[in-house]
């Protein structure tokens, strides 16, 4: 070998080089970790047959309330284009589910009462979340004056009948949709603040939020970015369970006669069935039957809703 020529370096010498090591992907493998998830939980979900049930049952109203129009045009509900059908008709090939006091079919109310009744169930229950997983989280987090005031007002709206301030709202408040769900959305978060708030005591005590606030993070980086992605698969699993709650809410209040007269809905159904006193002259379908469709809905919330908190929360997977 010639003076000239560079001699080749050994394998281990600093000299020589190395082989790259592919980078790894940080994104790429959360992404993957997040969809491995995602298909467990829903094979999870899926073999669970009350769920599954509860599911196709929601999905079937929701389908109903959606294509009301179709299904059951709004002159069915027009009292002045039913002189001609016999009221009080019992179900039958001719009126499936029977017919009212003004001859409208049963099942048409029932058809056009699952819109207002699931708005105003799911409406109030979006409400009662977000308000009880913001006053949760700063339970939870904040210490001092800040937290005792706020756990005082979840302790009061706690031993406080919600459906007693529903009703005081709903008087004082304009007749409407829009009152009700403000009603039953104001007076039901106190269960989720509470809930909220355990979780987030449980994560603050985790080594990763004192190693945040070593590092100088300060609250809104705590809550926002370790907290509240903590909290929030237990709060969309309590969410399922609370709108069967808000539903029954909304039936008190309409049966109650504090409920928008000009919109259909299940508990204006059982309030009509009350006036005409159809439970005691035997007009039995007037009664049972938007009873069952409550009944079948809220049950069908609380299947899905057992299902996913069992899903978030493996303890109780086991013992069922």
């Amino acid at each position: 070998m010639s003076k000239d020529t560079p001699a080749e370096a050994a394998p281990g010498s600093p000299s020589s080089p190395q082989p790259r090591t592919p980078a790894v992907d940080g994104s790429r493998l959360v992404r993957e970790r997040r969809l491995a998830n995602l298909r467990r939980n829903w094979h999870a979900f899926r073999t669970d047959t009350p769920a599954m049930i509860g599911a196709i049952v929601l999905l079937i109203f929701v389908l109903m309330a959606i294509f009301a129009p179709v299904i059951a045009p709004a002159s069915m509900l027009d009292v002045t284009k039913q002189l001609d059908v016999p009221k009080y008709a019992p179900p039958s090939l001719a009126h499936p589910l029977g017919t009212d006091d003004f001859g409208r079919e049963i099942w048409a109310r029932i058809v056009w009462g699952s819109r207002v009744s699931l708005l105003v169930g799911v409406a109030a229950t979006l409400m009662s979340m977000v308000i009880g997983t913001i006053m949760g989280l700063a339970a939870g987090h904040f210490t001092g004056i800040v937290g005792a005031i706020v756990m005082r007002l979840i302790d009061f709206f706690l031993v406080l009948p919600s459906l007693l301030l529903a009703i005081v709202l709903s008087t004082v408040l304009d007749r409407g949709v829009f009152t009700i769900v403000i009603a039953i959305g104001i007076t039901s978060w106190a269960s989720t603040a509470r809930i909220v708030r355990a979780q987030t005591l449980s994560v603050e005590s985790r080594l990763y939020i004192e190693r945040a606030r070593i590092l100088g993070a300060g609250h809104k980086h705590i809550l926002f970015k370790h907290l509240l992605p903590s909290v929030m698969p237990l709060v969309l699993a309590n969410t399922t369970l609370t709108v069967g709650s808000a539903i029954i809410a909304e039936s008190t209040l309409a049966f109650l006669g504090l409920g928008d007269t000009s919109k259909e809905s299940w508990g204006t159904i059982l309030k009509n069935s009350m006036d005409a006193s159809a439970a005691t002259s035997g007009y039995w379908w007037y009664v049972l039957l938007p009873g069952i469709a409550i009944l079948l809905v809220v049950l069908a919330f609380t299947m899905v809703g057992r299902a996913l908190e069992a899903i978030i929360n493996p303890t109780l997977r086991s013992r069922r």
